[in-house]
């Protein structure tokens, strides 16, 4: 299975005052921290190497995850130091201890979705990227992918047209080359990375059918709280 990185840098503005004193990924959730359960799912998926990318307050999650060994995986992490570089701008950091094809996943969301049949999807595509998609309605979120017949031809996060009714699900694949061609030390968004692969027809889509859970609002960790209390 391909290695994971975990986008764990952000402020969490939208959940205080739970994060003022810790960072969003050790936000309990049903009575655990929520990385906790986000890495025990990755190990029963068949994930070993995850690399944690932190920033705000990220020594607090090093502390409480330590090597991983105690969870069955091998946890490193990439900091994203004095300047904020951005989801894009931390993953290029991590680079070196990710190796050539890694998933990437956002911090704050938990994906019930099997990893070995998007790696597969990827791998199949011939392309340098991946992007799992949800049939979303402007349900969740503003949709913001256009995907027909199968194939992923827009994302746009920061202009979604009408025609747009998928949402990028949380998940995706990288090849690290894609990252590669930006500048390094400049703040990056890996939302303007997707879209700039979906123009030059390099993004691969895969539909899931079912939804995600996220912890970035409060609004969100009610429903993952309930989630995870209902499988318990």
């Amino acid at each position: 299975m391909l290695p994971v990185a975990i986008l764990a840098g952000g402020l969490a503005t939208r959940l205080r005052p739970i994060t003022e004193t810790i960072p969003k990924s050790l936000v309990e959730v049903a009575g655990k921290p929520f990385v906790l359960r986000q890495l025990a799912y990755l190990r029963d998926q068949g994930v070993r190497r995850v690399v944690l990318c932190i920033g705000y307050l990220g020594e607090i999650i090093e502390e409480v995850v330590g090597t991983g060994e105690k969870l069955g995986l091998d946890v490193a992490y990439s900091t994203d130091g004095p300047e904020l570089l951005g989801t894009g701008g931390a993953l290029k950091e991590a680079l070196p201890l990710l190796g050539e094809r890694f998933f990437v996943l956002y911090g704050d969301s938990f994906l019930p979705v099997n990893f070995g049949a998007v790696q597969d999807a990827f791998e199949r595509s011939g392309q340098d990227a991946l992007m799992t998609v949800l049939r979303n309605g402007d349900r969740w979120d503003k949709s913001n992918v256009l995907f027909q017949d199968g194939r992923l031809l827009e994302y746009n996060k920061r202009a979604p047209r009408p025609e747009m009714a998928y949402i990028d699900y949380g998940l995706g694949v990288l090849s690290a080359s894609v990252l590669q061609g930006y500048p390094d030390g400049l703040a990056l968004d890996l939302a303007d990375v997707y879209q700039d692969l979906s123009r030059q027809g390099r993004l691969a889509g895969m539909e899931v059918h079912q939804r995600f859970y996220e912890i970035g609002s409060h609004s969100g960790l009610k429903e993952a709280e309930a989630y995870f209390l209902n499988k318990e």
